[in-house]
C-alpha cells in the first residue's frame, strides 16, 4: 500500500503583497503561516528582502526598524544593529571590537527567507532551511497575467477574518455569487443550476470545468493559487486570480489579480482605488460575516462529526468544494500546520460588525492607492473648511457696497465648497473605513 506524502505548507511559494503596495522606504510587517515577517528594500537594490521579524540581539521586531540612510541596510530600532540583504550583521553600535562581528557572523545573522518578485507580486518561501528546494520550484504564476497575450490586470490585497480553508472553499464555489453578491456581481433572480466537472485531481493540482453561458475553467494549485478563466465568446476572456494566504488560526489574506483581454482603455482610465471601494471591497464585505460564522459553526460541529455530515452538498455546484475538502483530508489530515489551535474557544465573544467589516485595517492601511487617496481626501476637507472660514471672514469685513456685489458670489462658492466637504466627509471617506453590508437590504 502506497502512503500519501503529507502536504508541506512551509515549502511553498506565497505572494504576500502586490509590489505596488509596499513602501520601499520602510519595513513592512506581514504574517504567514503564523510567522511574523519583516519586508524591506535595501536602498541600493531593486529587490525586496524578507526576514523573520526578530532581531537576533534581543528579538525585537525588525519591522519596527528603519532603512539606514547611509548604509542602506536594515537597522533595528531597539539597539541599532544593522543587517545587509543577506541577513548578515554589519554593525553593532555597542561594540568597539572590530573582530566581534567577523567571529560571530553566523550567530549574529537575521533569519533571511527566500523571496522573488514576479507578476507584480512579492513571493516568499517561509522555510529558511530549504533554499535549494525553493530555487528549483517554479512560482505558481497565472498564465492570464501576461501582457504578451494581450491581458491587462489590476490587483488587490485584503486581510480576512476567517481561515485559509474557508477562503479556499468560498472562492471554489461560484454558486454563491448571485446571492451573496446580489447587485454587486450577481443577480439572485437570474441564478441557475451550475454544472461543475472535475477533470483532474492530484496533490499538486485540481482542475474543474464550469458549464453555462460563459464557460469557465477553475484551477486550484495548492496551497494558494485558485484561478478562474472565463470565456466570453471566442476571443474575450476575463480571469479571477486569487492567492489565498494562510496567516494564522482564523485569519487569512487574499491577494487577487483581475486580468482581462478586452476593455483595456476603461481599465487604464479607472483609478485603482475606485475599483477597490466600489467593487472589490463590496464583494469581500458580502462574504465576510457569512464566512466568519460559517467557519465557527463548522468548527463546533466537527468536534462531534465530519464536514461530510455537517454540510449538505447534493448538487453539481458543490463538487469543487467536495473535491477540495477531500484533498484537504487526504493530504493535510484536515488541518493546517498550527494544528488544534485553529479551533477557537467556544465561549469566545464574536466581534461586532464594525470589526468584521473593518476596511481601514484590513485593506486601506496595506493598499498604497487607497491609503494615498484617503490622505488626499482628508487634506481636501481641511482646505475646503479653511476656504469657507476665510471667505466668510473676508466677506464680513467688506464695505457694504462690495458685500453684495463681491461677497455674494464668494459666499456661494464657499457654500459649494462646504457641500464638497460634506460629500467627502460623510459619503466618500467612510468607504475607506467601514461600510455595513446587510444582505436583507440588497
Amino acid at each position: 500500500m502506497v502512503t500519501e506524502v503529507e502536504f508541506n505548507f512551509f515549502q511553498q511559494w506565497y505572494p504576500v503583497s502586490p509590489l505596488e503596495d509596499l513602501d520601499p522606504t520602510r519595513p513592512t510587517a506581514v504574517t504567514l503561516l503564523g510567522r511574523r515577517l519583516a519586508i524591506w528594500k535595501p536602498t541600493f537594490s531593486q529587490q525586496y528582502c524578507v526576514f523573520l521579524d526578530q532581531c537576533p540581539h534581543r528579538l525585537a521586531p525588525l519591522s519596527e526598524g528603519r532603512v539606514d540612510e547611509k548604509t542602506g541596510n536594515l537597522a533595528c530600532s531597539y539597539h541599532g544593529w544593522q543587517f545587509n540583504d543577506q541577513g548578515e550583521c554589519t554593525h553593532i553600535p555597542q561594540s568597539d571590537n572590530p573582530d566581534l562581528i567577523a567571529k560571530n557572523r553566523q550567530n549574529f545573522c537575521a533569519v533571511s527567507l527566500p523571496c522573488q518578485q514576479a507578476n507584480g507580486l512579492l513571493w516568499v518561501w517561509p522555510d529558511e532551511g530549504s533554499a535549494d528546494l525553493a530555487a528549483s520550484k517554479p512560482l505558481p504564476l497565472s498564465p492570464q497575467v501576461d501582457e504578451s497575450k494581450g491581458f491587462v490586470w489590476s490587483s488587490m490585497v485584503r486581510d480576512l477574518a476567517y481561515d485559509w480553508q474557508t477562503l479556499i472553499e468560498n472562492v471554489a464555489d461560484p454558486s454563491h455569487v448571485p446571492f451573496a453578491h446580489h447587485g454587486v456581481q450577481g443577480d439572485r433572480n437570474r441564478a441557475k443550476p451550475i454544472l461543475i466537472e472535475i477533470i483532474q485531481s492530484t496533490q499538486e493540482l485540481i482542475e474543474a470545468n464550469v458549464g453555462g453561458n460563459f464557460p469557465a475553467k477553475i484551477t486550484f494549485e495548492p496551497p494558494c493559487r485558485l484561478e478562474y478563466a472565463i470565456k466570453f465568446g471566442n476571443e474575450r476572456q476575463a480571469g479571477l486570480v486569487t492567492y489565498c494566504i494562510p496567516v494564522a488560526p482564523g485569519k487569512s489574506r487574499i491577494v487577487a489579480q483581475f486580468p482581462r483581454n478586452f476593455a483595456k482603455t476603461l481599465h487604464r482610465l479607472t483609478p485603482r482605488w475606485i475599483d477597490h471601494i466600489n467593487n472589490r471591497n463590496q464583494v469581500l464585505d458580502g462574504d465576510m460575516i457569512l464566512l466568519y460564522y460559517q467557519e465557527r459553526y463548522l468548527q463546533q460541529r466537527q468536534l462531534v462529526e465530519s464536514w461530510k455530515t455537517a454540510y449538505k452538498l447534493p448538487t453539481s455546484a458543490d463538487r469543487l468544494v467536495i473535491e477540495f475538502r477531500n484533498w484537504f483530508d487526504k493530504y493535510c489530515q484536515g488541518k493546517l500546520p498550527w494544528g488544534q489551535s485553529e479551533i477557537q474557544p467556544q465561549n469566545e465573544q464574536p466581534p461586532n460588525r464594525e470589526d468584521l467589516l473593518d476596511r481601514y485595517r484590513q485593506h486601506t492601511l496595506i493598499c498604497s492607492s487607497c491609503r494615498r487617496t484617503l490622505k488626499t481626501i482628508q487634506r481636501l476637507q481641511t482646505g475646503l473648511l479653511g476656504y469657507f472660514a476665510v471667505t466668510v471672514a473676508t466677506v464680513s469685513l467688506l464695505p457694504d457696497p462690495l458685500r453684495i456685489r463681491l461677497g455674494l458670489p464668494l459666499i456661494i462658492l464657499a457654500l459649494i465648497g462646504l457641500g464638497g466637504y460634506a460629500w467627502l466627509k460623510f459619503w466618500l471617506e467612510p468607504k475607506f473605513y467601514f461600510v455595513d453590508y446587510v444582505h436583507a437590504d440588497k
